[in-house]
């Protein structure tokens, strides 16, 4: 069942500006983490360092911000990537809510990222990183809709097929012939929210699904 979203209703569930919680998911594992820390650092102490030789430069303001901007990194970095991601979703036409079930669960080993290390031996290799994701599919009485993955965390053995399923789904017309993007989902079932990266603001999706779902 797909219940379209009213003008307005959208950008409540989906905000311009990151929450807290997408600030921590886009802030990533402890790699990213420490990889922003170091741009962050290193970035603030050289251009901080050259500012200092500048004084007397009339670019001294510049380089001054720069280094402020390089400090602030690890901050206004994941603010960035969740926005962008937001938006996203945000600048499609049409959105709804949709209301279906789990049609399938299963678990996939994921690369979720590539890098080159130094071995014993001082030889570059290429190191993956793999982590065990879960995927749900879903479907309603019109059949399937798409499937949903994320990593997989001790909550979710709790899922199974024909628990219901809430969420948006997108699509560049108002027919919903093809179905653009899935943002994260709820489970009212075992009241577990699901997904790889937390668009909707939760209470607010709950309380919408409520007053639409009930009056259908």
């Amino acid at each position: 069942m797909l219940i379209p979203l009213r003008p307005g209703e959208l950008q409540k569930l989906i905000p311009a500006v990151a929450t807290s919680n997408q600030f921590g998911s886009a802030l990533g594992n402890p790699r990213k983490i420490l990889q922003k820390i170091m741009i962050s650092s290193i970035g603030g102490v050289i251009t901080l360092l050259i500012s200092q030789s500048q004084v007397t430069s009339r670019f001294y303001s510049l380089w001054l911000i720069l280094g402020v901007v390089f400090i602030l990194y690890i901050l206004w970095s994941p603010i960035y990537e969740a926005s962008k991601r937001n938006s996203s979703l945000r600048s499609y036409t049409t959105a709804a809510i949709f209301e279906g079930i789990v049609s399938d669960v299963y678990t996939k080993e994921l690369i979720e990222d590539r890098h080159e290390q130094a071995n014993k031996r001082g030889q570059l290799e290429l190191v993956e990183n793999r982590r065990l994701w879960m995927i749900i599919e879903l479907e309603d009485d019109d059949g399937y809709l798409g499937e949903l993955k994320f990593p997989i965390e001790k909550q979710h053995q709790f899922i199974r097929t024909g628990l219901i399923f809430r969420c948006l789904v997108f699509s560049n017309n108002r027919q919903f012939d093809s179905i653009a993007d899935i943002s994260d989902g709820w489970l009212p079932e075992i009241k577990l929210w699901v997904g790889e990266y937390p668009f909707l603001l939760r209470p607010a999706f709950e309380d919408l699904c409520n007053m639409r779902l009930n009056r259908v």
